[in-house]
């Protein structure tokens, strides 16, 4: 496989996406792919998370391989879907791929029809959050 680009999470978005793997009845390969992300990830504070990385609710345009087109959503957890008109779930192929990525990034990821190259073109922050380190 590809090298993959480094990952920049918050301690507390990797405690919120854990509990949910918890809760969730998921495919088995699909967290397995999600907890390999997870664990090659440098973990900051959630305020000393670099405002041009991907966390959960960051507004995120990207690309899915060499194509023009660009999409936007915003990556979320799958109880939130319902608040987000272009919400993506982090339990979704393409929202996994997206987490603690940066502006610029590029990513090889296996999709449903087979592996995808995702590049960032654009974030922007949630707002703040309670409860949050």
């Amino acid at each position: 496989m590809n090298t993959q680009p480094d990952l920049i999470l918050s301690a507390h978005h990797l405690n919120l996406i854990e509990e949910w793997i918890e809760k969730l009845d998921l495919d088995e390969q699909r967290v397995e792919e999600l907890e390999t992300e997870l664990a090659r990830a440098q973990i900051v504070k959630h305020f000393d998370l670099p405002k041009d990385r991907v966390g959960m609710g960051s507004r995120v345009t990207f690309q899915l391989g060499n194509k023009a087109e660009t999409f936007t959503k915003t990556l979320c957890f799958p109880h939130e879907l319902k608040d987000f008109e272009d919400g993506i779930s982090i339990f979704a192929p393409i929202g996994s791929a997206l987490l603690g990525l940066a502006i610029g990034q590029t990513i090889h990821w296996p999709g449903a029809r087979g592996e995808q190259v995702v590049k960032i073109i654009d974030v922007e922050q949630e707002l703040v959050e309670s409860g949050a380190e």
